[in-house]
């Protein structure tokens, strides 16, 4: 099986490393192992002592049920049984898809979105139709499009919600307007949604597995809980044909997930409102802080994030993107991702949930680089 290069995946394992300012990066500033204990009301001392007797077997296969409950409780009726355990959003995003689509099928995938969700079925042979997400639009979908789009060979709808790369979020409204669309030709929709669950107002972010019961939702423990290291993700559905097929399959490519990555996710799952409250914080500290910087800086503009921890910031330069993130590299140290990543240009895509002064200080780089250089 033959598949394309993985454009983002590849562009941070080349640059991220050497960067200086690094707004290349998606998570909430991550915690330390200390941190999360400590938040969790425990003695960090005591607990790393009594973390010294655990035993390194393969542990649950399924999941701990204690992790199970956790993830189920980010949702409304979601119970421990629709919940399946992966090595983050990138085990369950490529589990979903090689579990449930065939060659024969066609797939509608949204534009701009993690290309996991159009490059793994267009290795397997499925045609992929393309529904591209406008900024005139909010980088919400056009129902009428998507529509027209499928039809009876149609399998699953994949869409990003919270979006990355461009920080947009679909409300429950247009989730229903997709949903009808689905049901039309009994398709699955297919939601990764990594960056749900910290909303401007404080109010419950809406899964599509909340209202559809063909619908999938994926989750992990990076972006939001700022646990990347944990690798832990996971599938949740009320379809019983999707918790069984992908069950098959994680057999093959998964078995289980490590034993320290369902203690800790565990713990900080039972702790969310502590950990969303720290890092809602830094995340709309730093959301007004790059929006009074985008304000203030000539040529440059973007669509204002409502969710998530990325933006699209688009310049005004002749120049294409991947060439003009080479040249930040080298010359000011500041990583974005190029909008080429995303099948876009004219823009790079930015995180900028991380500590606030390197955010803004990069922002700096990047200005002068621009004024310097153009």
């Amino acid at each position: 099986m033959k598949i394309k290069t993985f454009k983002v995946e590849q562009w941070m394992n080349d640059y991220e490393n050497d960067a200086i300012y690094n707004l290349g990066e998606t998570c909430i500033d991550s915690l330390t192992i200390g941190e999360l204990i400590e938040l969790s009301g425990h003695d960090v001392d005591n607990y790393l002592i009594d973390l010294k007797n655990l035993r390194m077997t393969y542990g649950h296969i399924h999941g701990s049920e204690r992790l199970l409950s956790g993830i189920a409780s980010l949702y409304k009726d979601i119970t421990p049984r629709q919940v399946i355990p992966t090595h983050g959003a990138i085990g369950a995003n490529h589990q979903v898809i090689a579990s449930l689509i065939e060659k024969e099928d066609n797939m509608v995938c949204v534009l701009p979105t993690y290309q996991q969700h159009y490059s793994i079925p267009e290795s397997i042979g499925t045609e992929v139709r393309i529904l591209q997400l406008k900024p005139e639009n909010g980088f919400l979908p056009d129902i009428e499009e998507l529509k027209n789009l499928v039809d009876e060979n149609t399998k699953m709808i994949t869409i990003n919600n919270p979006n990355n790369p461009t920080g947009s979020f679909m409300p429950e409204e247009v989730l229903m307007k997709i949903v009808q669309v689905a049901k039309t030709v009994d398709a699955f929709i297919l939601s990764d949604e990594v960056y749900r669950g910290i909303s401007e107002d404080g109010s419950y972010m809406v899964s599509i597995a909340d209202i559809y019961d063909k619908g999938i939702s994926v989750g992990s423990m990076s972006k939001i809980f700022s646990l990347a290291g944990l690798r832990m993700g996971w599938i949740a559905s009320k379809s019983e044909d999707v918790i069984r097929e992908c069950l098959i399959r994680r057999d093959y490519d998964t078995i289980s997930c490590g034993a320290l990555d369902d203690l800790f996710a565990s713990l900080a799952l039972e702790n969310k409102e502590k950990i969303f409250k720290r890092n809602s914080e830094i995340l709309f500290k730093n959301r007004e802080i790059l929006h009074q910087w985008v304000n203030e800086t000539e040529g440059i503009s973007y669509l204002k994030p409502v969710a998530g921890t990325t933006a699209l910031l688009y310049y005004d330069r002749d120049i294409p993107s991947y060439e003009l993130c080479i040249g930040l590299m080298k010359e000011k140290g500041v990583l974005f991702t190029p909008g080429s990543a995303f099948e876009m240009e004219g823009c790079v895509r930015i995180g900028y949930a991380f500590d606030s002064k390197t955010l803004r200080t990069g922002l700096d780089k990047f200005a002068e680089y621009l004024s310097e250089k153009f």
